[in-house]
């Protein structure tokens, strides 16, 4: 009698090994998304912070144009970058024309992680938000 394997257990084995490599796959990817969602939320306190700053070295106003972005002085390592460009259009700054304002957005990849559904809302949303919003502390 010769031992080994019979072709039902092999296609068994290779079905179950599959189905892992699967769950692997699906888990790993959630977590990609989780980890750059929270890179988002991070990012936009950094740039809370960098605005609040130059607020408090500018007789209290808030920048009106992007020139704040490449100042290093507020953002010494560089103004934030989406951590997936595409297709995700990210960061979107909404200012006051006055400098009395502002609302920096970030759109999440997944509903219910956002505090917002517009500026004039933030904290308000309870569910399925994917904007993640700061505005102005002062």
């Amino acid at each position: 009698m010769k031992k080994g394997f019979t072709l039902m257990e092999l296609l068994i084995v290779i079905a179950l090994i599959g189905i892992l490599v699967t769950m692997g796959v699906a888990s790993y990817s959630t977590a990609q998304i989780k980890s750059r969602d929270a890179r988002r939320k991070s990012d936009m306190k950094t740039i809370q912070n960098g605005f609040e700053q130059y607020y408090s070295e500018n007789n209290g106003d808030y920048p009106v144009d992007n020139t704040v972005e490449s100042d290093t002085s507020y953002f010494p390592g560089g103004f934030p970058k989406d951590p997936k460009p595409a297709p995700y259009v990210q960061y979107n700054w909404t200012p006051d024309a006055s400098g009395a304002t502002y609302c920096f957005c970030a759109t999440l990849e997944t509903a219910g992680g956002g505090n917002a559904s517009s500026c004039n809302d933030i904290g308000t949303c309870d569910s399925g938000c994917t904007l993640y919003c700061v505005g102005n502390i002062q």
